[in-house]
């Protein structure tokens, strides 16, 4: 029943969110952050204490103040998500703005492929929509399965619609497939601040340990594609802001495990810059460093941000 009523609620806040006109959206997006801020439950908690970590001098009315900002940029995230189905192309082409595109188009010309890493900042769904639309070129992400499944196969169908294709995580085949579309000189874009196996790779960020994903770094080992690390945040404006980062040059010495590292690490201190930045914009609603969570139980959630386009 509960499965049923998530399903039901997502769908509902599809077919109408998208009909509101945009200035609406924007103050229903905020009333509700306000609101659910206000409850102070196990997410804005979650939210507020990785705050903390990202912005270790900050008094207790600064955290406070970070994860009310967090929660709004958070439901603007879901508004926009909501109503980027009814979006104009040209109104898709002039919602990003991103500096140093030409890290991408250059990576893209060469035929070599490209791989495109970010953290959960902003709303990645809207920059793939401008990566399809505005440079005209689709890519292809994975998906964490959800249940129940019909929530799931809705947030696939919704990507899908971007121009998006979209894998499931698990099964194991996914990794085989992204590698294939990078030999053919393809895109691929991966969610990687957080490890979803429990087996990633140990990074330093933010002064403490925590496990991000070893796949971006490997499929750019074995496949010999373009590895860029992408940040992405909000200012007063209708239009989000992103930074593709310099390539992640893979190491000249070392094992595969240590290559790995090394770039995994790259890929982490490329992100901390990014939410140093904006972290009201980083939407980690979840434990994500080792000091958080119950090694015998994994990964723990607080708050699930649904079908998130994920590393393997």
């Amino acid at each position: 029943m509960k499965e049923r009523l998530t399903d039901a609620l997502y769908g509902a806040a599809w077919s109408s969110v998208k009909k509101l006109p945009e200035p609406v959206a924007v103050r229903l997006g905020r009333t509700i952050a306000d609101a659910v801020w206000k409850r102070r439950g196990k997410g804005v908690l979650r939210l507020e204490a990785n705050y903390a970590r990202v912005v270790p001098d900050a008094s207790p009315e600064r955290l406070a103040e970070l994860s009310k900002a967090g929660m709004r940029s958070y439901l603007r995230y879901w508004m926009e998500s909501f109503r980027l189905p009814s979006w104009s192309r040209e109104r898709i082409r002039e919602g990003f703005d991103v500096k140093d595109v030409h890290h991408l188009t250059d990576g893209l010309a060469s035929g070599k492929g490209v791989i495109i890493a970010l953290p959960h900042l902003g709303n990645w769904d809207l920059a793939g929509a401008w990566v399809t639309t505005k440079l005209e070129t689709p890519f292809t992400t994975v998906a964490e399965r959800l249940k129940p499944e019909t929530l799931y196969d809705r947030f696939v169908a919704y990507r899908e619609s971007l121009g998006m294709e979209v894998l499931p995580h698990e099964g194991g085949s996914a990794f085989g497939t992204l590698a294939r579309r990078l030999r053919a000189g393809g895109l691929i874009c991966l969610v990687a601040d957080r490890d979803l196996s429990a087996s990633g790779v140990e990074v330093k960020f933010f002064g403490d340990t925590a496990r991000m994903p070893a796949g971006p770094a490997i499929l750019a080992q074995q496949t010999g594609a373009l590895l860029l690390p992408v940040t992405l945040w909000y200012d007063e404006s209708p239009v989000m802001k992103g930074r593709i980062h310099a390539p992640i040059d893979v190491p000249e010495t070392g094992t595969r495990t240590e290559k790995t590292s090394v770039m995994t690490q790259a890929l982490a201190d490329a992100f901390a810059t990014g939410i140093a930045d904006h972290p009201e914009d980083w939407h980690m609603l979840q434990r994500l460093w080792l000091a958080d969570l119950d090694p015998a139980k994994g990964p723990a959630d607080d708050s699930v941000r649904p079908a998130e386009g994920t590393a393997p």
